[in-house]
């Protein structure tokens, strides 16, 4: 067996070091991912660059800058890793030697070329990207790079910053997540539907008998279980659903603290305990309706040898649900902390875990059943043939109830007239004549933001972005913007005075968006390379003047 070098561990453990508040975010498992992604920036723009430094800092694999334009005295103004001794130099290579300096573990390159003649000689360069990432691209190179990517699922993030506006948009075919990590949800403790060894464990503690010491530091979650039992020894085998059923529930609980000498109750937390957590830890043990809708999706139903592992899974979980699990999904094997001793604290914790892993092997014979009848046991198309470990079924029964996949609609269907989810856009059109109105702000800007490209696609330039046309402009904007409007079927119309800051911002891009948004979209783009939290589906805009944002699905 090899073993490791004093050099690898002592790399290991700076590795950890280095890297240790995002590993309690996302883990070993995330970290791995991310360490062998390789991004890709289209631009080397102010925007482009700090979305790279976000995800260098953190340690993707590599990345690599495609950028066909030489440095000038705008970039030095609002790039931090450009300088004025770059300017006339290579903005693709200056950009990569600095940015590389931030974290050794990662390797970058750089391709001075011009995006749409790479798109037509060999287009297979951009696909062999985990991620790509584009800014500050015209909307023909732009449709026809979401094209290539689209057609072999890679994930596109679209960012730029135009004045006092940052656009975020994600375009991935299918982004599956098992660890969603949601901020509220329930415990699952099943209560309402006790598992065997649930019952035989607490069935098993007797209160009565307990001397002061084990009365006091038994688990709420022992004492919620027995109190129910009585309570619904007079009201039938359900939960209380009601304020005064749950009231009724805690005074039981209530009387079960023991008293002194005196008639005085005995001061005892984990009967205070009990009685806070009566209401959060008695919930219906179900299938989330997401779950649900993902057991019916097609790519569940019909599996074949090219399935992802995602939904070989989920079909596992179909089948172990429906026959094993008796309607409900796997147990996550998670406990609460609560007042307890250790002995019992841990005998409980046991518990669940026993039949979590229990579930867990039921869901991993469905798994090996499901790869033979699809042929992947035999086949030499992946790494590791027809393999799921068990780790990766673990991992995936203990977040069963927070499965989620994110399909977002393609560039190709938001820019077609035909295609394009105009309800969204149409109810946050301000009518021109209310005066003060600011509903739908960061939606005009979208619309505004899509003339802008339709007017460079007409004069070449964009709106403002010389001072000797800045007049001239104003009306031509109006007009791309009236016939945007105009091909999406809406009658009303937009305030001249979007058309103005429009020409005004020049498509310059500030230091202080390029920095915010630089943030939002590596955010976004670890949610993608980690598989884990649920990115944004699908338009991001952010109004730096205001301070507002909203999350549109175009």
């Amino acid at each position: 067996m090899a073993t490791q070098t004093s050099e690898q561990k002592s790399a290991g453990l700076d590795k950890n070091n280095k890297y240790d508040r995002q590993l309690r975010l996302w883990g070993d498992h995330g970290q791995s991912s991310l360490e062998t992604a390789k991004v890709c920036l289209v631009n080397a723009t102010a925007t482009g660059t700090e979305i790279l430094k976000n995800l260098i800092l953190p340690g993707i694999g590599s990345f690599t800058i495609v950028d066909s334009q030489k440095v000038v005295g705008e970039d030095v103004g609002n790039n931090f890793f450009l300088t004025v001794d770059s300017v006339g130099k290579s903005r693709a290579q200056v950009a990569t030697e600095l940015l590389s300096e931030l974290n050794e573990d990662v390797s970058g390159d750089f391709l001075e070329e011009n995006v749409d003649d790479l798109l037509e000689k060999n287009p297979a360069f951009f696909t062999s990207f985990t991620t790509v990432i584009a800014t500050h691209l015209p909307e023909r190179t732009l449709l026809n790079l979401s094209k290539v990517l689209w057609e072999k699922n890679v994930p596109l993030l679209v960012c730029r910053c135009y004045g006092v506006i940052g656009y975020l948009r994600v375009v991935v075919r299918e982004h599956t997540i098992i660890e969603s990590h949601p901020d509220n949800s329930h415990e699952d403790l099943r209560l309402d539907r006790p598992f065997q060894g649930l019952k035989e464990y607490c069935d098993s503690l007797d209160l009565e008998s307990m001397n002061k010491k084990d009365h006091s530091h038994t688990p709420w979650l022992v004492l919620i279980y027995k109190y129910l039992q009585f309570w619904q020894q007079e009201n039938g085998e359900r939960l209380p659903n009601n304020y005064k059923e749950k009231n009724a529930l805690k005074e039981l609980i209530k009387q079960g603290v023991r008293k002194n000498a005196e008639g005085v109750p005995e001061e005892e937390e984990n009967f205070d305990e009990a009685i806070k957590n009566v209401n959060s830890s008695l919930h219906k043990t179900s299938v989330p309706s997401e779950v649900k809708a993902l057991f019916s999706d097609p790519a569940c139903l019909d599996l074949n040898i090219e399935s992802k592992n995602f939904w070989v899974l989920m079909r596992a979980l179909k089948e172990f649900t429906e026959n094993e699990g008796n309607g409900q999904l796997p147990v996550r094997g998670v406990i609460p902390d609560m007042t307890a001793d250790s002995e019992r604290y841990i005998q409980l914790q046991s518990v669940y875990r026993e039949q979590a892993a229990a579930d867990a092997t039921a869901v991993a014979e469905h798994v090996h059943a499901l790869l033979h009848s699809i042929g992947r046991e035999l086949s030499f198309v992946f790494p590791q043939p027809g393999t799921i470990t068990d780790d990766e079924v673990k991992t995936f029964c203990r977040n069963s109830a927070f499965l989620t996949v994110v399909r977002c609609r393609s560039l190709e269907e938001e820019y077609c007239p035909e295609t394009a989810n105009l309800e969204e856009l149409s109810r946050h059109v301000v009518e021109e004549e209310e005066e003060g109105s600011t509903e739908g702000d960061e939606t005009v800007l979208y619309i505004m933001l899509r003339a802008a490209d339709r007017f460079f696609s007409e004069y070449n330039h964009y709106p403002g972005a010389y001072d000797n046309t800045m007049e001239a402009d104003i009306p031509r904007l109006k007009s791309c913007m009236n016939k945007l409007l105009h091909d999406w079927g809406f009658s009303s119309t937009i305030k001249d005075d979007y058309v103005q800051e429009m020409c005004r911002f020049g498509a310059s891009e500030l230091h202080t968006v390029s920095a915010f948004m630089g943030g939002v979209a590596a955010q976004e783009v670890i949610k993608i390379l980690t598989g884990q939290f649920v990115p944004i589906n699908n338009t991001f805009i952010y109004n730096a003047q205001k301070q507002n944002s909203t999350t549109l699905k175009l």
